[in-house]
């Protein structure tokens, strides 16, 4: 059995980004509607201004761009979006950064490894089973209990190591 999922591979700038903002748009339609929860076009735009990139983007960034579209949108309106979104598995909160990056797995709360690269700011994410499980262990060996498992790790993907040698 497989224990390492990847979610959400580099792009190398390879993919068709419009359809790839197009799938997680319709994911989370999917979703939501499965869980009975609404997704607003608020939420949906927030949503799509998220996956607008594989690059992080912060809370501000995303209020400019609403701002500019809705007057008189202020901070919590998008903090709100995107707790929602977070609340759903849609998109993950990079803490260090204190920015979002879409989930490449909609739906798939809590748990993963987000690979962010230095150079480019772009964003991979893989779920490891036996990272967590080694974790954990080492965790309880402690006493201490993992309540958010998310891993965020910071250097190079393939593309920037080539540039740099």
């Amino acid at each position: 059995m497989a224990r390492l999922k990847i979610l959400r591979e580099f792009t190398q700038g390879r993919h068709k980004h419009a359809d790839c903002v197009t799938t997680a748009l319709s994911v989370a339609e999917a979703c939501c509607q499965q869980e009975g929860q609404r997704l607003t076009p608020l939420r949906k735009r927030v949503l799509q201004l998220v996956w607008n990139s594989h690059a992080p983007v912060k809370a501000y960034q995303i209020l400019d761009v609403i701002r500019h579209e809705k007057s008189g949108a202020a901070p919590p309106t998008v903090y709100r979006a995107l707790d929602f979104l977070q609340e759903q598995g849609l998109v993950h909160k990079i803490e260090s950064l204190n920015a979002y990056v879409g989930c490449g797995a909609p739906g798939h709360v809590g748990s993963g490894q987000l690979l962010i690269c230095r150079d480019c700011g772009e964003v991979a994410e893989m779920d490891d089973q036996e990272v967590l499980e080694l974790l954990a262990a080492k965790s309880r060996d402690v006493g201490f209990e993992i309540t958010s498992p998310t891993i965020e790790i910071k250097g190079r993907c393939a593309r920037c190591r080539s540039k740099h040698g």
